[in-house]
C-alpha cells in the first residue's frame, strides 16, 4: 500500500464483508497503491482524489465491483468497463469473481484509475442530454397540484430527479405510481434521490 491514509469506517466494512472479501482486499491493494484518498460514502469504500470521487468498491450476488463513477469518460481498449445497469449514464464497472481476475487485470485497473484521477484533475465532466424521460401522468398531476412539491422536485440533482422518475413509471398499476408518489414526497422535500438514506 502507498502512504495514503485508511479509514478504520472502511476496515470495518471489509472485515465483515460476507462474500467477495478476498477480492475486495484485491481492489483495495490496488487503489490504494494509487494517489487516492480512502472514504466511507453511501456505505461504501470510496476513493477520491482532486475533491472528487474517482471509484468504488462494492460487491453484487455474483460478483465484486470496481465502480468508476465517471467511467464513461476512460478509455477502455481491453473493454473491461460495462455499464452497471439499464438506465446508467456516466458510471462504469469492472466485474469480477475471483483474486486471480483482478491480479490479471491490475495494470489496467492502475491505468484506469490514473486516467480518472487525471480527468478529475482537469475538471472533465460527463455531458448528460437533456433527460429525455417521460413523467408519468400521476408524477405530473402530483407536480401540477403542489407548487411546493413541484419547487422540492425541481432543486433535485437531475440523477435524483431521474430515479424518482424511473421508480414511479416501473409501477404498472396507477394506484402504485400513486402510492410511490405519496411515500417519496418526505425524501424528496428532504432533497434526496431514491437511495439516499
Amino acid at each position: 500500500m502507498s502512504d495514503i491514509i485508511t479509514d478504520p469506517a472502511v476496515d470495518a466494512i471489509f472485515a465483515k464483508a460476507p462474500t467477495w472479501g478476498a477480492e475486495m482486499a484485491e481492489l483495495r491493494r490496488i487503489l490504494l497503491a494509487c494517489p487516492v484518498k480512502e472514504e466511507l460514502k453511501w456505505r461504501q469504500p470510496c476513493y477520491t482524489a482532486h475533491g472528487g470521487n474517482i471509484a468504488i468498491i462494492g460487491q453484487y450476488k455474483d460478483a465484486c465491483v470496481l465502480s468508476f463513477l465517471k467511467g464513461v469518460l476512460l478509455d477502455d481498449p481491453q473493454a473491461l468497463l460495462d455499464p452497471p445497469g439499464e438506465h446508467s449514464r456516466s458510471a462504469r464497472v469492472a466485474r469480477f469473481t475471483d483474486c486471480d481476475q483482478i491480479r490479471a487485470a491490475e495494470d489496467v485497473l492502475k491505468a484506469y484509475v490514473l486516467e480518472a484521477i487525471e480527468n478529475q484533475k482537469a475538471g472533465r465532466t460527463v455531458a448528460f442530454p437533456k433527460d429525455d424521460l417521460e413523467y408519468p401522468d400521476e408524477l405530473t398531476a402530483h407536480l401540477d397540484a403542489d407548487d411546493a412539491f413541484r419547487a422540492a422536485f425541481e432543486a433535485l440533482t437531475p440523477g435524483r430527479r431521474r430515479s424518482w422518475v424511473l421508480h414511479v413509471s416501473q409501477a404498472r398499476q396507477a394506484k402504485t405510481r400513486v402510492s410511490r408518489i405519496e411515500k417519496a414526497m418526505p425524501k424528496i422535500f428532504d432533497g434526496k434521490g431514491l437511495t439516499d438514506r
